[in-house]
């Protein structure tokens, strides 16, 4: 497995700050689903800062491949950067349709997924011949 090179947009800070959010907002669910809870304000407003690093991202991602930059696999990475994007809010409709505690387990399980998938974008982004 290749390192992401210092040249990758999907890389550092850009990249930590939503894995970091993802896991704190998939902890407070655990919790709240352990305790059978339903998803609380914390919980929508986490998914909704997750939304906007997660823009962030892809907007510098989209950024850097307008300016001439191009992914290892292409179409992997534009799947990944499409799913990333649509994750919080799936969660967020899904746990409002589902007001008990299995609102929160759905809460957690997608946000234990969004950091899974910023990994795979960096590594479809450093992947070279393919």
């Amino acid at each position: 497995m290749t390192s992401v090179s210092a040249d990758s947009p999907v890389d550092g800070i850009v990249a930590t700050v939503p894995i970091v959010l993802s896991l704190l907002v998939a902890a407070w669910a655990l919790v709240a689903a352990v305790r059978q809870r339903p998803p609380d304000r914390v919980q929508f407003v986490g998914l909704a800062v997750l939304e906007v690093a997660l823009l962030v991202l892809t907007v510098l991602a989209l950024v850097a491949v307008g300016g001439g930059d191009r992914p290892g696999e292409p179409g992997a990475f534009f799947g990944y950067l499409v799913t990333l994007v649509c994750l919080p809010p799936l969660a967020w409709v899904l746990a409002r349709m589902e007001p008990t505690r299995w609102g929160s387990a759905i809460v957690c399980a997608v946000c234990l997924v969004a950091p899974v998938v910023v990994v795979r974008l960096q590594q479809t982004w450093e992947v070279l011949g393919g």
